[in-house]
């Protein structure tokens, strides 16, 4: 048990100091819109059917990508509050805050992982394995464990500041992403597997 503790005590740590650095870099949100066009959405739309890309509503500091629902079709996560979280069109649907108190589509049926091209998450820290640093709700990790959705291509949205050179703690559940975005371009994981 004090294992555990002293874990979460890291990451309570860390999860601030990198807020604070991913706060302070708001000038490169247009840089980052503009990275995840031409680097992540330009090669899937050119190689196959763009399908959706799955999104996130912005908190505050987080890079706003709602801006991406002009040119392509998007989906918005819903949190069930339990840990169980799916994704569902944002269209024209209106949206109400989700379990988690975030705005998501209100109605709908869930979309299935073949529905989408690529998961666009936002966090706090990744490190070079792709362990990424959220905000401890374990929802991604859990939608994750699936073997549909882990293979859809999922990337951490974040200012290149937020890229840990050093590996951050790991619990059991969590799983790595594909790499990160941020304004100087795409990273790939050194790890694909958990």
């Amino acid at each position: 048990m004090n294992q555990e503790k002293a874990l979460k005590s890291k990451k309570n740590l860390l999860r601030r100091h990198f807020r604070q650095i991913r706060n302070s870099c708001d000038i490169y949100h247009d840089a980052i819109v503009n990275r995840i066009k031409r680097e992540i959405v330009a090669p899937i739309s050119a190689s196959s059917k763009l399908g959706f890309i799955g999104l996130y509503w912005p908190l505050k500091g987080e890079i706003d990508l709602r801006v991406l629902r002009q040119q392509f079709q998007v989906a918005l996560p819903v949190a069930d509050g339990h840990g169980t979280m799916t994704y569902r069109a944002w269209n024209e649907v209106s949206l109400s805050p989700d379990a988690c108190k975030i705005p998501a589509p209100s109605e709908g049926a869930s979309l299935n992982p073949t529905d989408l091209s690529v998961l666009l998450v936002p966090g706090l820290a990744i490190d070079e394995v792709g362990i990424r640093l959220g905000y401890g709700g374990g929802y991604y990790d859990r939608l994750r464990a699936h073997q549909a959705w882990k293979s859809v291509p999922a990337y951490v949205v974040l200012p290149s500041d937020c890229l840990s050179l050093d590996p951050l703690p790991r619990d059991s559940w969590d799983i790595p992403f594909n790499g990160s975005i941020s304004e100087i371009g795409l990273r790939l994981s050194q790890a694909q597997t958990a």
